[in-house]
């Protein structure tokens, strides 16, 4: 149930203020630090922005995907690191709870998901598989109650500091997905441990670390949904993240332009400031109608969730446009502040590594662009 508007508009502008007068400021610290302050994180826990996606029954906020995404792109307008903070307690770490999870495993979980009290992740893939999701390799073996753990998940955001992993494991011999299963591991079971945090191109502050699960004795109790039902799951999952990370690419893109605009009016060269070249107007104009477009697609996409539609393939299409898109704007940017861009002390030459990633998680653009095929020509056109 959405939000009353008002209280919506306060949320709104609440995070918006947060992000301009308590975020940016932090941005260079967090670069050179490779970390959010935990101040910070008490701060979001406080605000409840934990557990955006997580019904109010459940201790959450309860929004809707449309209310998500404009929070996401709100976050967006700075250093994707903070909106990792919570990004996955929201996204891919919970959903799979929220969609398929027992009223027992809600109770037990989402409370204390949705107060920022523990940290979850989403673990798929693995050292051999990253696109091919269907490909997993880490064995659940039934043994009685239990079930037995075996496999190493590589680049699992933030599990060097989750509590809980929604882990995809293979329970039988049908090849593909459908002999995938999901299980909830906390991360205090024996024979859970967790790799050092990988040296990354960008996104400092955002840590992704490898999961190793040696012989883990999973209670089956914890398993989500019946056997063979996880990469169903995980699909439905990714559908609503990639309308999350979508949205979070449009808040960047208005986070670029705007600074652009910024700093071309101010940057004089030939007697004028440079936002009066019609060369840089072109490459204003092109990033300012590339960024409404993909606004438009990722919240009509999210009304239409919200009203029950299948999204798969306008989720694909939102998170493909809306990532590639960044990456044009982001790529302008260095180009209008000229040298200027290139240097750190601007912050566009950050930004410019943290876009890279949205093209590659939540899925490839190669990926959505092979969802997007299979859903039109299932639909017909």
């Amino acid at each position: 149930m959405a939000l009353d508007p008002d209280t919506f508009a306060a949320l709104i502008d609440t995070v918006r203020r947060y992000v301009a007068e308590r975020l940016r400021p932090l941005e260079a610290e967090v670069e050179v630090d490779d970390a959010v302050p935990d101040a910070v994180v008490a701060e979001m826990r406080a605000m409840g922005l934990f557990g955006l996606s997580i019904a109010e029954d459940h201790g959450g906020l309860g929004l809707t995907m449309a209310e998500e995404a404009r929070v996401a792109i709100e976050m967006g307008r700075t250093t994707p690191a903070f909106r990792s903070v919570f990004g996955t307690n929201v996204g891919i770490g919970s959903q799979g709870l929220v969609l398929a999870g027992t009223p027992e495993q809600k109770a037990e979980w989402l409370p204390r998901i949705a107060a920022g009290e523990i940290v979850t992740s989403f673990a798929l893939t693995e050292p051999g598989v990253g696109s091919d999701s269907g490909a997993v390799a880490t064995r659940a073996v039934r043994d009685g109650d239990i079930y037995r753990l075996s496999g190493t998940k590589r680049y699992i955001t933030n599990a060097d500091r989750a509590d809980l992993f929604t882990v995809m494991a293979r329970t039988g011999d049908v090849p593909g997905g459908r002999g995938v299963s999901a299980f909830l591991v906390p991360r205090t079971l024996p024979g859970v441990s967790i790799g050092e945090p990988e040296k990354k191109m960008g996104q400092k502050g955002a840590k992704v670390a490898d999961l190793h699960l040696d012989e883990v004795a999973v209670p089956v109790a914890n398993r989500l949904g019946g056997e063979g039902e996880g990469f169903k799951i995980a699909m439905r999952v990714l559908d609503r993240g990639r309308l999350h990370i979508a949205a979070v690419c449009v808040g960047v893109a208005e986070r670029l332009i705007a600074d652009c605009v910024g700093y071309a009016s101010e940057r004089h060269q030939f007697g004028k400031p440079i936002a009066e070249h019609q060369l840089i107007q072109a490459m204003i104009a092109d990033s300012k109608t590339e960024a409404l477009a993909a606004r438009a697609l990722v919240l009509e996409t999210a009304a239409s969730k919200d009203a029950g539609t299948d999204v798969v393939l306008e989720s694909a299409a939102a998170k493909y446009f809306a990532s590639e898109m960044v990456g044009r704007v982001a790529d302008r940017a260095v180009q209008i502040y000229g040298g200027a861009g290139y240097i750190a002390d601007y912050g566009i030459e950050r930004l410019y590594r943290d876009v890279r990633l949205f093209r590659i998680y939540e899925g490839t653009s190669q990926i959505q662009q092979l969802i997007i095929a299979r859903e039109t020509l299932k639909r017909g056109g």
